[in-house]
């Protein structure tokens, strides 16, 4: 009886220990678990819980600012940046609250957009856990008011700002256009994209679970962004266009650019290309469109390069500004070359050569001179560099610096051939000339508006000699080129018509030019007028582009109120208008 219950009481103590231990395990394994997750938490991997409490408490007020304003010198809008709505979706909204089947409503929403119902909603099926979704960037408020109407779960809207340009096709070369994130992408908008961009600012707090603010984390103030102040005057810019416009359809031209400037700061007043485009709307826009033809196409500028010979040849002290030159038998041979005029025009003073264009005579002018002497000034003159106005895409031209050059190559440089210019090269040279011969670095942004490094102007010309070439351009006007003048105003200026040259050697196309300034007595403006491939029976300089290049001068004179100084001339040569010559030689062409 003993044994049975010693045997009893030994079971019941085995039986205690191990419910015991089990417990004991139990527990050490419970606490060895929260432990264990504790450090897996805490040390290993506590990013997690950071993250999903911040997602519930951590939130950030952006404070964004409107891209700055392009004006030109008067303050008048060129860009400016209007208010918008961009409509986005949140597809785990819609698909949650069942909002598709508002079959209505979307039928609505996607009249209004102009869109197909079907895609429109096939883009939410497609992405059906996403949290955003683009459905249509920056609408007008008047639709993004009929659209908040509509109360479709899971559609919202977000504010932006929207690029507008008031002058459109006008100044769109010059202004260029933003993409749909408001990043520049041609013209001054690349240009001075950060500057007018700005920065924007932002404030990061925190919040309780009744959405009261409890701490400030970090606060971003916004950098404004800057206005841009253009040296464009928009009523020169207009007057500009219109005429180019006119001409370029008139002629049945492909294309072509008017360049103003102010000789004496480098600013450019105006600079317009035909054809154009309307940067608010640029859908279907065909690419060379956007091409700002003003400096990025070159040409070989033909005769309006000739005052430049004759300013090196007086320079050099070859010649005299009353010299004259023997030009019979009115050719030459150079190196088994033929150069020529049309008719030989016997003996010519500089200002005759000029006058009628001669070959001949800016040939022998040429030659007076040293080829180091010639080639430094054509380089001087800015032709193979680029003119400093900063536009992306600007072409330097085509100025070949070598070693040899032969008589012949020389002859053709110094009346226009075997160099090639933009059309703001042309006028920074003509704008040199103009003001005494000092060369200024052009520039599309206003004078002292920007904090940047002044570039330096040079003096490369004497002002005696620039001055005598200058009044040579006025008899160039009064005698030869009566299309280029203006009423009440002294005018200087030079025709010029070129080949087209491609490689291999010259087509059959034309570019006509004119270059010239006003007011003689005191000059303040020169314009360039080039017509690219008239179509029409007038190609020459002196047809296509002189009249454009007066009607924009006598506008350009009266916006900027220039008085007139016609009455001040005590002497003019009679006007003498010769017939045009009617040979054509592609190498020796003469400029009518």
């Amino acid at each position: 009886m003993s044994k049975l219950v010693k045997k009893q009481v030994d079971k019941q103590q085995i039986s205690v220990a191990w419910r015991f231990y089990v417990v004991v395990g139990l527990i050490v394994f419970v606490y060895a678990g929260l432990l264990a997750r504790s450090a897996y938490i805490q040390i290993i991997e506590p990013d997690m819980l950071k993250k999903q409490g911040d997602m519930r408490s951590l939130r950030t007020a952006a404070h964004t600012v409107q891209r700055g304003s392009i004006v030109d010198r008067n303050g008048r809008e060129l860009a400016i940046s209007v208010p918008v709505e961009t409509v986005w979706a949140d597809p785990k909204i819609i698909m949650d609250n069942n909002a598709l089947a508002m079959k209505e409503h979307w039928q609505a929403l996607a009249d209004v957009l102009g869109r197909n119902v079907n895609k429109l909603t096939s883009r939410i099926v497609k992405n059906p856990t996403k949290r955003f979704v683009y459905v249509e960037r920056k609408v007008s408020p008047a639709m993004a008011k009929y659209i908040k109407e509509l109360k479709i779960p899971g559609i919202h809207l977000r504010k932006e700002s929207k690029r507008f340009y008031p002058s459109g096709e006008i100044s769109a070369h010059v202004v260029g256009f933003t993409n749909v994130d408001d990043k520049g992408i041609e013209g001054v908008e690349r240009v001075y994209d950060q500057l007018l961009t700005g920065t924007d600012g932002e404030k990061q707090y925190r919040k309780d679970a009744k959405g009261r603010k409890i701490e400030i984390l970090s606060e971003q103030e916004s950098t404004q962004p800057k206005d841009i102040v253009l040296s464009i005057d928009q009523r020169i810019q207009a007057i500009a266009y219109k005429e180019l416009k006119g001409a370029v359809k008139a002629f049945k031209a492909t294309s072509g650019s008017v360049v103003v400037t102010n000789v004496h700061t480098g600013e450019i007043l105006a600079l317009v290309n035909s054809p154009s485009y309307n940067p608010n709307n640029r859908r279907n826009t065909a690419i060379h469109r956007f091409r700002n033809r003003a400096i990025t196409d070159f040409y070989e500028p033909g005769s309006t390069l000739k005052p430049l010979t004759a300013l090196t040849a007086l320079e050099f002290g070859s010649v005299k500004a009353d010299s004259i030159i023997d030009t019979s038998p009115g050719w030459m041979r150079l190196g088994g070359r033929r150069v020529g005029d049309p008719i030989n025009r016997g003996k010519l003073s500089i200002t005759d050569i000029l006058v009628h264009s001669s070959n001949m005579g800016t040939t022998k002018l040429a030659l007076s001179v040293p080829k180091e002497f010639l080639l430094n000034k054509f380089f001087d003159a800015g032709f193979g560099e680029e003119t400093g106005v900063g536009l992306v895409g600007e072409s330097s031209g085509i100025m070949h610096d070598r070693q040899r050059w032969s008589k012949f190559e020389l002859a053709t440089l110094s009346w226009g051939h075997g160099v090639a210019a933009t059309p703001l090269q042309l006028a920074r040279f003509y704008s040199t000339l103009a003001n005494g011969g000092t060369k200024k670095p052009l520039t599309i942004i206003k004078k002292d508006t920007l904090d940047t490094i002044p570039l330096r102007d040079v003096r490369i010309f004497s002002e005696q000699s620039s001055e005598q070439v200058v009044g040579m351009l006025e008899n160039v006007v009064n005698e030869h080129t009566p299309n280029a003048k203006v009423e009440g105003y002294r005018v200087g200026g030079k025709t010029g018509t070129a080949i087209k040259a491609f490689a291999g050697g010259y087509g059959n196309e034309y570019v006509g030019l004119f270059a010239g300034m006003a007011p003689i007595s005191d000059p303040e403006i020169v314009v360039v007028v080039v017509i690219n491939e008239p179509g029409g029976d007038l190609y020459h300089g002196g047809e296509v582009a002189a009249p454009v290049f007066s009607r924009v001068m006598k506008g350009a004179l009266r916006v900027l109120n220039i008085a007139p100084d016609a009455k001040r001339v005590a002497d003019i040569r009679p006007v003498v208008i010769e017939d045009k010559p009617t040979m054509k030689v592609k190498q020796e062409h003469a400029d009518a």
